[in-house]
């Protein structure tokens, strides 16, 4: 009994034949008679026995065959069929008529009431795009369209800042997590332009996006961190944290910790430019929530801990650490 428990408390390498297992499971020929199909079958001891008797169950009540479709079925998934790839040819051709209107020439010497209706009619274009370029095949049709030539050329640098904003918003949102597209973006310049309208650019919501792009095409993106790098990005981040606009500064601050957790690598150039010093003057000013990330920056400087400690001690005219 001993030996028999101890074969049943684990599976078996490979299963035994059909007879062998009837037999020994019930321990005689009436452990065998009432596998055959009697009521009155004793449930299995161990998971050999349960398996026995599950391959049993299952092979005395084949699987029927397939029933043929039938016409109606075949016609709704046809139909259905159809539905979809007219669907994604309709939003290729709604994309298409889109560009058609963003590559007009702007009218130099239309009136007021014209400009604004050009104006408006590209915002709607832009807009329309951003919503059909949140499906990944849209936006690499875009693409193939020529889209982000149009828009990293002309648009990013627009007049009117409903113009700049959309087409950062556009290229934002065609980039995310599509290396293909982040690539094509970075070779047409876009991060320095990026860059420009999120350090310089006169309207909050403009650097607002463009600080989404950025984020698009630098997160997880090695060239698109090189090239950021390259760009004094780092500088632009700080620049933006001191701002007043609260979102600019949670985003940034955001992006500027994220940067940090995926690549250490680059606390020490952080450390040389100040950064620490910078951050802890940013923890001083009035409580904010945008402090929690620019907290989590600092605690990843965790190499440079003694100059952010001694950075924090050093100010004679602020005695309260209550921060």
């Amino acid at each position: 009994m001993s030996d028999e428990g101890s074969r049943g408390s684990r599976l078996p390498l490979a299963l035994p034949p059909a007879s062998q297992g009837c037999s020994s499971g019930g321990g005689g020929g009436g452990g065998g008679s009432s596998a055959g199909g009697s009521g009155n079958s004793r449930p299995p001891r161990n998971l050999q026995g349960l398996l026995q008797m599950a391959i049993t169950a299952g092979s005395e009540e084949p699987d029927p065959p397939p029933e043929p479709m039938s016409e109606e079925r075949r016609q709704w998934l046809q139909e259905a069929m159809s539905a979809a790839f007219r669907g994604q040819r309709e939003e290729v051709e709604q994309m298409k008529s889109c560009l058609r209107v963003l590559s007009q020439p702007m009218p130099p010497t239309a009136g007021e009431a014209e400009q604004a209706a050009d104006q408006q009619e590209r915002e709607g274009a832009l807009e329309l795009l951003a919503d059909l370029c949140e499906n990944m095949d849209n936006a690499a049709d875009f693409c193939q369209l020529s889209g982000m030539h149009l828009l990293v050329g002309r648009y990013l640098e627009a007049g009117a800042a409903g113009l700049r904003w959309r087409a950062a918003q556009l290229i934002g949102t065609c980039s995310q997590n599509v290396a293909a597209i982040q690539e094509q973006v970075l070779g047409l310049g876009a991060l320095r332009k990026l860059l420009r309208l999120l350090d310089r650019d006169a309207c909050d919501t403009v650097r607002v996006k463009a600080l989404f792009a950025i984020s698009c095409l630098v997160r997880e993106q090695e060239a698109g961190l090189l090239q950021f790098l390259r760009l004094d990005g780092f500088s632009v981040l700080m620049r933006a944290m001191q701002q007043q606009v609260q979102k600019l500064k949670v985003k940034s601050a955001f992006l500027l910790q994220n940067l940090l957790v995926g690549h250490p690598e680059h606390k020490g150039t952080l450390c040389s430019m100040g950064m620490v010093q910078q951050l802890v003057a940013l923890v001083r000013t009035e409580h904010s929530p945008f402090h929690e990330h620019v907290l989590g920056a600092l605690c990843e400087e965790l190499e440079f801990c003694e100059k952010l400690l001694q950075t924090c001690f050093s100010s004679p005219a602020d005695d309260s650490m209550d921060r």
